[in-house]
């Protein structure tokens, strides 16, 4: 599988919840239905990309599903964490997540309140 943000090769990473695709040159990851909520427990073992290139890569998210293919990722915002920008598929109900988001996601700080109110909107 590609990665749908570098066109870098998806490697599969396993735990003991299951497997999970990651990019082997920007980190991003891709999750199928369900593995979210099941890998939150890990999100520190397989999350292990650089954050500060995962948010470089926040601007390409005009982008097509690795596994549907030609289906187009719909740009998606965490409601607690607003500042986390993922992709999802409508068809799939597949999640892409930048490096160091779903390590993000699955850790709440201070930070995260205060970013929730200064992060600025994701525009259309």
């Amino acid at each position: 599988m590609k990665c749908p943000k570098c066109q870098g090769t998806m490697q599969p990473v396993t735990t003991d919840a299951g497997t999970v695709d990651r990019c082997q040159d920007c980190g991003g990851m891709w999750f199928d239905r369900a593995e979210v909520k099941s890998q939150a427990a890990h999100a520190a073992e397989i999350d292990v990309g650089s954050a500060e290139r995962g948010a470089r890569f926040n601007s390409v998210d005009r982008i097509n599903c690795p596994k549907c293919a030609n289906t187009p990722l719909i740009r998606m915002v965490d409601n607690d964490q607003p500042h986390i920008w993922f992709e999802a598929c409508s068809s799939c109900s597949g999640r892409f997540f930048d490096a160091g988001e779903f390590k993000d996601l699955n850790e709440r700080s201070l930070a995260d309140i205060v970013r929730r109110y200064t992060t600025p909107g994701r525009s259309a």
